[in-house]
Order: C-alpha cells, then structure tokens, then sequence
C-alpha cells in the first residue's frame, strides 16, 4: 500500500505476481474497512505490506493488524527507480506488494499502542514545548540586541527565567517616549 495524508492506494498481487487490483481508498476508519474488505473480496490475504507504517501509513497499519493480518514495512522504490519514472501511487502500491511477495520486505510493522505509544506522544509534546520555549528566549535576546541602550542594560546578565519575568512585568513608558522603543517594551511583554 502506498499511503498519503488523505486516501490510500492499495494494490493486490496473486501468489505468482499478477495484479490482481489497484483502487483507492480514503484514509478514514471507513475506508480501512472498505480497503480490508475489497482485498479479501479478491481471494485470500496472506501478507501485507505497507510504506510509511510509522506516519501516513500509521491510522491503516493499526486497523489491519487488529483484523489478524500479517503486516510488513515495505520499502520505498529509492531515489534511482523514482527518477527513472514519474510518480504514480498504482506503482508505488505495486512496488510495495512486490517487495513483500519478493521477501525485500521484512520488518514487521509495529502496533502503535499501550505503553510504548503513549511514551512516544508524552516526550514528542516534551520535545516541542522545551523547543518552543528555547525559542522564544532566543528570540527575546534578538530583540534586545538592538534595542535602546538603557532598555539593554536593564536587562542584561538575567538568567532565561529572569528575563522572561522582567520582560513581562515591562511598562509601556511614557506615551512622549520614542515609538521604536514603546514598541520594543510591547514586543518584549508580547513574547
């Protein structure tokens, strides 16, 4: 199968390498289940192989599995095949089918549930939040290298917290204060 964010293309091959049928499915809980019932409408499913089981692929590898089928990661054509042809999802479902039928295919697809998935999503929103946050301060440091003189002293030598509280607790200053710097103290307070 060769999988996208919004619809699937699955491709059927007999044991001796015919196509048996190439179709396209959405990717929904409905069309795994359409997809699941079409291919078995075609004879009996032995093995299965999917690109992108880990992303794309992920939603389709965890509906299959739970239909006790055999699920293999099917690697991509690579770079050299692609540029010998243009892109076509048929062939790249084709591609993934034979390389299961071929044996090139041998890492069995994970589950994606219980404990280890729930580990994965709480350090991937971890890692965003500490990225988010590494960013902003950096950002407020960019702002502060040019800011007013006297608005940077104020607030050099603070540690990354500190600056983020002195930078919230900022007044607007007077509304004679030059613009440029009413809007640093607002950009500061902003971030």
């Amino acid at each position: 199968m060769d999988t996208h964010r919004d619809f699937h293309v699955a491709a059927v091959l007999s044991m001796t390498g015919r196509t048996l049928g190439i179709e396209r499915f959405p990717a929904t809980a409905q069309g795994y289940r359409q997809l699941y019932a079409s291919a078995v409408g075609l004879g009996a499913v032995r093995c299965a192989g999917v690109e992108s089981s880990a992303s794309y692929g992920a939603g389709l590898s965890r509906s299959l599995l739970a239909q006790g089928l055999e699920f293999l990661e099917a690697p991509g054509p690579g770079r050299v095949a692609r540029r010998r042809q243009s892109k076509s999802d048929g062939k790249d479902a084709e591609a993934a089918a034979r390389a299961v039928l071929s044996c090139r295919a041998r890492s069995q697809v994970k589950s994606r549930d219980g404990p280890a998935e729930i580990a994965r999503l709480c350090l991937n929103a971890k890692d965003s939040a500490v990225k988010a946050r590494r960013q902003a301060a950096n950002q407020l440091k960019a702002v502060l290298i040019t800011a007013d003189p006297v608005l940077r002293e104020e607030l050099a030598g603070l540690s990354r917290r500190q600056l983020v509280t002195a930078c919230l607790r900022l007044e607007e200053g007077e509304s004679s204060a030059d613009p440029v710097l009413q809007a640093t103290r607002f950009t500061l307070r902003a971030r």
